[in-house]
């Protein structure tokens, strides 16, 4: 897990890939991608409206890369049962929640699946210390949480690092989510970053085996 990775993991979001075409998307983005990022969203912790349920069941079916879901739900509990069901892998919710967070990765858990907790950008990430020992990634959000398109935020690379001091002695996989572009990506991993979530910066490459390949090697 995070620590312990070598190798820059590629969670690569599917919201940046062409969402009329993700049977053959996937297809094209499997052999570079360590999981599939799915932004999900009730409309109210998060305006937009994205992966749900049983969008995620039929894309189960044409892959076995892992699924890692990204449950932006002001009520996660009302969605999380059919996201498990529908077969994703890991479940990450955004700290802000409160309480709910607890019952999320309980039930995550329960169902053997690996689970996580999610920072926006104005949460302390101090705030991290109780869920050392509970969750298996921290995703540490560079942009507003839902909104596509953004830079990064100035603050993200300070966070990642004050996040990776907290969490370096744990099997804890630290993810950057956000504003993942050809400037940002060297910076957010020499901050700590185990991982990334890349969007448009793989999935519209015009060479998508070289940009992955440029990843890794960050």
């Amino acid at each position: 897990m995070g620590s312990l990775t070598e190798k820059l993991w590629l969670d690569v979001s599917l919201w940046s890939a062409d969402l009329a075409n993700l049977q053959q998307e996937i297809a094209r983005l499997e052999p570079f991608a360590d999981s599939f990022h799915l932004d999900a969203c009730d409309g109210h912790y998060a305006s937009c409206l994205l992966f749900f349920p049983d969008l995620v069941a039929r894309l189960r079916e044409l892959t076995r890369v892992p699924f890692h879901l990204h449950l932006m739900a002001t009520r996660p509990m009302d969605l999380l049962d059919a996201f498990l069901e529908a077969g994703v892998d890991q479940v990450t919710v955004p700290i802000e929640i409160g309480k709910r967070v607890w019952q999320v990765l309980e039930r995550v858990q329960s169902r053997g699946k690996s689970a996580g907790i999610s920072f926006e950008l104005d949460t302390p990430v101090e705030l991290v210390r109780p869920f050392k020992t509970k969750v298996d990634t921290v995703v540490l959000m560079g942009t507003a949480m839902g909104v596509k398109g953004c830079g990064l935020d100035e603050r993200a690379c300070d966070r990642v690092t004050a996040m990776k001091s907290l969490i370096d002695e744990t099997p804890i996989r630290l993810v950057a989510d956000g504003g993942i572009r050809q400037e940002t990506a060297p910076l957010l991993r020499a901050s700590g970053a185990d991982g990334l979530v890349p969007g448009s910066l793989i999935c519209k490459s015009a060479d998508l085996a070289a940009a992955a390949k440029w990843l890794k090697s960050l």
